[in-house]
C-alpha cells in the first residue's frame, strides 16, 4: 500500500508542476483533464500526509523513550503521544485502503431513474408515485435538478411507469443502489376492511450517457410519432408531438410525451436510449468479467427484493445489508442519507474483502 501511495504522491506533484506550465494552461482540454485528476488524488494525498506525520511522531516518541534518564512527566507526555499516533496510523490506514479502491467511472454522472408499478395493481402504481416523490425530495435536498422524461399516470394519481432525470455531480454514486424490487406493505386507500396489502415496484437507475459514451447509428433507429394523452383524457395533445424510438439491433423502445414540442421529446427520448444502451453495455462487461461472482451490494440484479417499506409499523428494511429503521415517514420525505451511506460502506467493505482475496 505504501508503494502505491508514494506513486500517487509523485503523480500529484507532477500534475502540480504541469499545470504551472503556460503551454498546458493554454490547452483547455489537457488543463481541465489534469485539474480533474488532481482533484481526484487530493483526498488521498492529504490523508497520506496525515499518516506520515503520525508515523514520524511515533518514531520520534519511541526513540526518546529509549532514554532512561527522562523525567516522569515528560515520559507520560511521550506515552500519550505514542498512543495517539498509533490510533491515528490505524485509522488513516483503513481510510487510505478505501480511498485507494478502484472508483466507479460513472459515479460523478447524472442519472435517469425508471420506476414501474409491479404486483399489486393500483396500489403498486400509487407506491410508484410515492417513490418518485421520495427521490425528488432527496434530489432537492442535494440541490440537484429533477426532470420528468416520460410518465404513464393513472386516474388515482399513481404511475404505471415514470422515468425522470436527476442532474447533478455525483448523483449516480448516491442513487445506484436503488436499482431493484421495492416491496410495500400498507393499507390501501381503497381498502374498506383495513387489511394490509403487499405490493411491489421496480426501480432501475441508469448513469446518464453522453454522446461520446455511446455512438448510435441513425440507421438503427425507427422513430414514430403519435398524439400524447394523459389519464382520463387529461393533457391530450392535438398534434403528434409524442415520440417513440425503437433501437432495432437491441429491440429497446423508448417513449417520451411530456413536452409539447416534438423536438424536445425526441431529445429526451434519445437521452434515455443512450443511457439504456450504456447500461446494457456495462451489464455485459460485468457479466463477462465476473460471471460467477456477485457482490453482496450493488449487483444491479433487478429481480431481487432489495427493500421493504412497512407502513403499519413505520419500518423500513434494506435486505441486502440487514438495515432496519423505524422512521419511515422521514425516509418517504427524502431523508435517504443514512440508508445510502450504509450501502456505500457495505459496498466498500465488500471491495476491500475482494482486494485482500486477490492479494492487491
Amino acid at each position: 500500500m505504501l508503494e502505491k501511495l508514494e506513486e500517487v504522491y509523485e503523480r500529484y506533484l507532477k500534475i502540480y508542476e504541469m499545470i504551472q506550465d503556460p503551454q498546458v494552461f493554454s490547452d483547455n482540454d489537457l488543463y481541465r483533464e489534469l485539474m480533474k485528476e488532481q482533484k481526484t488524488l487530493e483526498p488521498i494525498v492529504e490523508k497520506y500526509a496525515e499518516y506520515k506525520k503520525a508515523n514520524e511522531t511515533l518514531i520520534e516518541a519511541t526513540e526518546l523513550l529509549a532514554d532512561n534518564e527522562l523525567e516522569d512527566d515528560f515520559k507520560e507526555l511521550l506515552y500519550e503521544e505514542l498512543e495517539e499516533s498509533k490510533k491515528t496510523i490505524e485509522e488513516t490506514t483503513e481510510e487510505l485502503k478505501i480511498l485507494l479502491l478502484p472508483k466507479d467511472e460513472d459515479d460523478e454522472k447524472s442519472v435517469i431513474v425508471e420506476i414501474r408499478g409491479g404486483a399489486g395493481g393500483e396500489e403498486a402504481n400509487l407506491f410508484a408515485a410515492s417513490l418518485f416523490r421520495m427521490y425528488s425530495m432527496y434530489a432537492d435536498s442535494k440541490k440537484w435538478k429533477t426532470e420528468v422524461m416520460y410518465s404513464n399516470e393513472t386516474e388515482l394519481g399513481g404511475y404505471k411507469e415514470i422515468s425522470f432525470s436527476i442532474s447533478g455531480v455525483g448523483a449516480y454514486s448516491r442513487f445506484k443502489f436503488e436499482s431493484g424490487v421495492h416491496r410495500v406493505q400498507r393499507v390501501p386507500e381503497t381498502e374498506t376492511q383495513g387489511r394490509v396489502h403487499t405490493s411491489t415496484v421496480t426501480v432501475a437507475v441508469l448513469p446518464e450517457a453522453e454522446e461520446v459514451d455511446i455512438e448510435i447509428n441513425p440507421k438503427d433507429l425507427q422513430i414514430d410519432t403519435f398524439r400524447a394523452g394523459g389519464a382520463g383524457g387529461q393533457h391530450v395533445n392535438k398534434t403528434e408531438s409524442a415520440i417513440r424510438i425503437t433501437h432495432l439491433p437491441t429491440g429497446i423502445v423508448v417513449e417520451c410525451q411530456d413536452e409539447r414540442s416534438q423536438h424536445k421529446n425526441r431529445d429526451k427520448a434519445m437521452k434515455v436510449l443512450r443511457s439504456r444502451l450504456l447500461e446494457k453495455k456495462r451489464e455485459e462487461q460485468e457479466a463477462e468479467i465476473a460471471s460467477e461472482r456477485k457482490s453482496q451490494v450493488g449487483t444491479g440484479d433487478r429481480s431481487e427484493r432489495i427493500r421493504t417499506y412497512n407502513f403499519p409499523q413505520g419500518r423500513l428494511t434494506d435486505h441486502r445489508i440487514g438495515l432496519t429503521l423505524y422512521r419511515l415517514e422521514s425516509v418517504m420525505n427524502g431523508d435517504l442519507d443514512e440508508i445510502i451511506d450504509s450501502l456505500i460502506t457495505a459496498a466498500q467493505a465488500e471491495k476491500l474483502k475482494e482486494s485482500a482475496f486477490n492479494g492487491n
